[in-house]
């Protein structure tokens, strides 16, 4: 487990310019160290301005877009090209402008796919990342490069909610969610166990409406209550806020040099 790294920019346009920055650092350093690189996408207004400023940034093509994994730390359980999917909203912010290999974009299955429900398909996605894992990860998935989380207001990241059966999960890797507070109320997700295998776990948040969460997980907070709270990574957990979501931070949290 790392302990929480905070970084608070003026606003959410900002922290989706650094963001993009540092993770086009992170993956072309994982290329030039081992060949390639893996990346877990978030959905939501932070994960999908994230991708809108990589697709933006002049710095773009300095990673070899052909040599990175992606995959999805959850997804609505919708019929493929439905505008609520994390897919279809992170093709039109980065994916159709770069030139990834189709055999390395690991979509989570749709509803309208060859899986009749989704539980049948977080069984697939799960199998599906433990094909993709080498013995080196030592575990059903791989060890991602980075792995990014949007925060709720309710503190939930990808589709694991406060007190639901998803964030209680300890030996799945991808849990199908049925009755989800917010819609969709059928998903597919991660569970915390494979969020904890990446090598660095992002999480982003920007607005008021987040700041009640932000503080609370990072205030010792349990993680069945604020799944954010559990949210970490091997090597490294970064959380990303704006001024106003970071505006309930206790002082002793806030970091004294953000930008």
């Amino acid at each position: 487990m790392s302990t929480p790294q905070i970084v608070v920019h003026r606003d959410k346009e900002l922290m989706a310019q650094a963001a993009a920055a540092r993770l086009i650092t992170k993956i072309v350093d994982a290329q030039a160290a081992r060949g390639s690189a893996s990346v877990v996408l978030t959905g939501g207004r932070n994960g999908n301005g994230l991708l809108a400023a990589l697709a933006a940034a002049p710095a773009r093509d300095a990673v070899d877009w052909s040599r990175l994994d992606l995959w999805w730390g959850d997804e609505r359980f919708l019929p493929d090209g439905d505008p609520e999917r994390n897919a279809t909203q992170a093709r039109e912010a980065l994916l159709d402008a770069v030139d990834l290999d189709p055999a390395r974009v690991h979509f989570m299955p749709s509803a309208d796919g060859k899986y009749e429900d989704a539980d049948a398909a977080a069984e697939a996605y799960a199998a599906e990342l433990e094909a993709a894992a080498r013995p080196e990860d030592h575990g059903p998935v791989p060890s991602f490069d980075v792995l990014l989380l949007g925060v709720g207001p309710d503190t939930h990241v990808a589709s694991l909610f406060p007190e639901m059966p998803g964030v209680r999960e300890t030996e799945r890797t991808v849990v199908a969610v049925h009755g989800a507070p917010k819609p969709p109320p059928t998903r597919v997700s991660l569970t915390l166990p494979a969020i904890r295998a990446a090598r660095e776990v992002w999480l982003l948040a920007a607005g008021g409406d987040k700041a009640n969460a932000v503080a609370m997980a990072l205030s010792g907070a349990g993680e069945i209550q604020a799944p954010a709270a559990g949210a970490y990574g091997r090597s490294r957990t970064l959380w990303l806020l704006d001024a106003a979501a970071a505006a309930q931070l206790p002082r002793d949290l806030y970091p004294p040099a953000s930008p």
